[in-house]
């Protein structure tokens, strides 16, 4: 029989932690957001400013399945709403709950959080990859638990499907041959220059593995020379708000096993870098750049083809480059996915029903209509 405790400390991660793991590479379409210790080193940063409400679902003693869930306070109508959600706070692509059978753990988790006092204003479980892994289990999970949500589409991110096709040289072939002269001509114009070297830092992690902060800092230093130095963001390598959490980060995931860092050296310097996180097959790019007087070679450009190949020859089987910027991406990409925000307001909450107005009429005005998504 099923049954669901709440988590509401990072610090019980522990004593769970070989389920969550053991749980995490049977889920579909996993990736390294979902892992425990992710989650971790991001709540240790933004938690203040949130209540975790991570759902653990049991059979007869045995953990089955995990949804973490937070409650964060989101501007929305020109005042504070408590949102009910998924932690990935646009990290990454996609999200969703952990197991085997995420349907069944969304619904037990879902069905859990109805018969608890409600804490949120609306609920939101958003990058949900409706098309991909999740194949509708979250929409047919809603249903189950007879919670009415809206669906639209939130974002589309490009991917590289390495499995689709036998090897680099048959992914390369299929792309544009005006862009792949273009990335030879590079090559050729920077390997003029001095030696080109292609690092690729993916240690297989434990309590002993050397972070490797010369490389990460290598990573930095790029960055400060690039677009990113002037970016308004506030979330590339540089940031004064995110500079702290990346370089924890950074130990976390190369302790983990997640740490993917790609570095384009010049006879020894560092000219391009691209950072990621992997989990089994998934490669997650997080932040790319190149030096500024770099650029004009292509250095950008040559990296990802070689981490590209490299990628190949080490089995990876998806490498997504993130959403958004997807023109710039249109090279690489074999995929363009979107993802999903399935929605619900609660009746009877004043803000919910404006919330659902509003959207309402903003589809209306753009000539849109909700999404519907279902496995069913």
């Amino acid at each position: 029989m099923n049954s669901v405790r709440e988590i509401n400390d990072p610090a019980e991660f522990e004593a769970i932690s070989a389920d969550w793991h053991q749980l995490l590479a049977q889920t579909p379409g996993a990736t390294y957001f979902q892992s425990p210790e992710w989650l971790a080193g991001y709540w240790q940063h933004f938690g203040g400013r949130q209540k975790l409400r991570l759902l653990v679902v049991e059979n007869d003693g045995r953990i089955t399945g995990i949804l973490p869930l937070v409650v964060r306070s989101s501007r929305r109508l020109a005042t504070n709403v408590r949102v009910l959600t998924y932690p990935l706070d646009d990290w990454g692509s996609y999200f969703g709950p952990i197991g085997p059978d995420p349907a069944a753990t969304l619904a037990a988790g879902l069905d859990y959080v109805r018969s608890t006092p409600r804490d949120w204003q609306v609920m939101e479980l958003a990058w949900v990859d409706a098309l991909g892994a999740d194949d509708g289990r979250t929409a047919d999970a809603l249903e189950d638990v007879g919670l009415e949500a809206t669906c639209e589409t939130r974002q589309t991110t490009a991917l590289v499907e390495l499995q689709q096709y036998d090897g680099w040289q048959q992914y390369w072939a299929s792309r544009q041959s005006r862009w792949r002269n273009n990335v030879r001509r590079s090559e050729k114009k920077l390997a003029a220059q001095g030696k080109l070297t292609h690092l690729r830092y993916r240690p297989q992690g434990g309590p002993d593995t050397d972070p490797r902060y010369d490389l990460y800092e290598a990573c930095e230093q790029i960055a400060s020379k690039s677009w990113q130095a002037d970016s308004t963001t506030g979330t590339t390598l540089v940031h004064d708000e995110v500079r702290e959490f990346f370089r924890e980060s950074h130990a976390i995931a190369a302790r983990s096993g997640g740490l993917d860092l790609n570095l384009l050296l010049l006879d020894g310097k560092p000219v391009a870098f691209n950072y990621a996180y992997h989990h089994r097959g998934h490669v997650f790019g997080l932040r790319t750049g190149y030096d500024a007087s770099a650029a004009s070679d292509g250095a950008g450009s040559v990296l990802q083809a070689r981490m590209i190949e490299d990628s190949f020859e080490r089995g990876d089987h998806t490498y997504d480059l993130g959403p958004g910027y997807l023109d710039c991406k249109r090279y690489w990409l074999t995929a363009a996915r979107p993802s999903f925000r399935y929605t619900h307001f609660p009746a009877g909450v004043p803000i919910a029903h404006l919330m659902r107005l509003k959207r309402t009429v903003s589809r209306w005005w753009r000539g849109g209509r909700e999404v519907p998504v279902t496995g069913k």
